[in-house]
């Protein structure tokens, strides 16, 4: 198991979501990612995206404009 981190920065909706998903498909089951960005809508797309795709949300942090998500990838 590993950890990854994405920089979704500057992205608009759908971007971090789009990029989400392509790094997820490049990891194993179990393996963390880190997603950072700064669209507000990622609050709510990414974990609803990880719920229909089998992924676990560990946890969302948020400093100012810019918002941190931990995921665990699920099995496929």
């Amino acid at each position: 198991m590993s950890g990854s981190e994405l920089d979704a920065r500057r992205m608009l909706c759908p971007m971090p979501v789009i990029r989400t998903q392509e790094k997820v498909e490049q990891l194993q089951a179990g393996d963390t990612l880190t997603v950072f960005c700064s669209d507000p809508g990622a609050i709510h797309d990414i974990p609803a995206w990880c719920r229909v795709n089998g992924h676990e949300v560990l946890d969302i942090q948020q400093q100012g404009e810019e918002i941190t998500i931990r995921l665990r990838v699920g099995e496929e």
